[in-house]
């Protein structure tokens, strides 16, 4: 039985990497063809899509009434975002930051992160109105991406030979094969925890958080791998957004989502993560390999306080 998980997994991950490759492949050829700043493609359509397993579990709880996930596998997979994949993605080839997404998008991330948790220790409770206020919010990021892509546009436009419609069908199957991937690696690494006896809260915490966040981190690496660091960083800093923004805005809007005690400690944790982020990048405007080790020695000391919290 364990054999057929493990077996599984793998296939998981595989379909989670070649989903990424022609994902990443689709979106920046489109950025290319259309002068569009490839950091407004991390921002928006590779973030939104690697962020689709999240939004799938929350939403999906949330309808069934299980609100307590909603909350908790957005802030995990936002702490393993940034602590985990570009740690990880920062370790295999340094990432070099946009001066727009140092000064902008992660301060926005971090004041986004802090409304969060404001929200919810005001009454234990993320209500539908703040719901609303935090599509205010999503609506008011996009229209600033809307401003970016045109102020920033690209005039180096690359190769021409691919059509717009084969771009857009890798960047559509390779989201729809990161997403197959990702439900397949969540289903057997979450069967294998429970088999040797690891509890629910920690499987939600970590398993099934790194399980949504698994095409993230694909993509972050396929992209910095590529030479596409502003889809790899815009995609983490992209993706965390709009987990906040639109999936516990949406969430929230379907059912009040109950704000537990220990999500405070775990949201201050993502707090500091985006705070750890913007000291590390805010000097030379890059994510180095020292930067990388001290992200993951973060996430170690986190994992340690869980695994004592269980």
């Amino acid at each position: 039985m364990i054999a057929l998980k493990i077996l599984l997994l793998c296939i998981g991950f595989a379909l989670l990497i070649k989903g990424a490759d022609w994902f990443v492949d689709g979106c920046s050829g489109i950025a290319n063809r259309f002068g569009i700043p490839q950091i407004v493609i991390g921002l928006t359509i590779v973030a939104m899509g690697t962020s689709a397993p999240e939004a799938a579990v929350s939403i999906t709880a949330a309808l069934k009434g299980n609100v307590g996930i909603s909350v908790g596998n957005v802030i995990g997979s936002n702490i393993l975002n940034v602590l985990i994949i570009l740690g990880i993605t920062s370790l295999i080839i340094p990432l070099n930051l946009k001066k727009s997404t140092l000064k902008y998008e992660i301060p926005f991330m971090i004041f986004m992160s802090i409304m969060m948790i404001v929200m919810g220790i005001e009454k234990n409770s993320i209500s539908r109105i703040e719901g609303m206020i935090m599509w205010f919010f999503f609506l008011g990021y996009l229209m600033y991406l809307f401003f970016l892509s045109r102020k920033e546009k690209d005039d180096n436009l690359e190769d021409k030979t691919e059509t717009i419609w084969k771009l857009l069908m890798f960047a559509i199957i390779g989201v729809i094969t990161i997403i197959l991937g990702s439900n397949i690696s969540v289903d057997a690494a979450t069967a294998i925890a429970k088999q040797i006896g690891i509890s629910n809260r920690i499987i939600g915490l970590t398993i099934v958080a790194l399980g949504t966040s698994l095409p993230e981190l694909v993509t972050s690496i396929i992209a910095a791998r590529k030479g596409n660091d502003d889809i790899a960083i815009g995609n983490i800093v992209g993706s965390n957004i709009f987990n906040i923004l639109f999936v516990i805005g949406t969430s929230s809007i379907i059912i009040p989502i109950k704000f537990q005690n220990p999500f405070i400690v775990d949201g201050i944790v993502a707090v500091l993560a985006g705070i750890s982020l913007f000291l590390l990048t805010m000097k030379r405007k890059q994510l180095n390999r020292v930067g990388g080790m001290i992200l993951l020695c973060e996430y170690a000391v986190y994992s340690v306080y869980l695994f004592n919290n269980n």
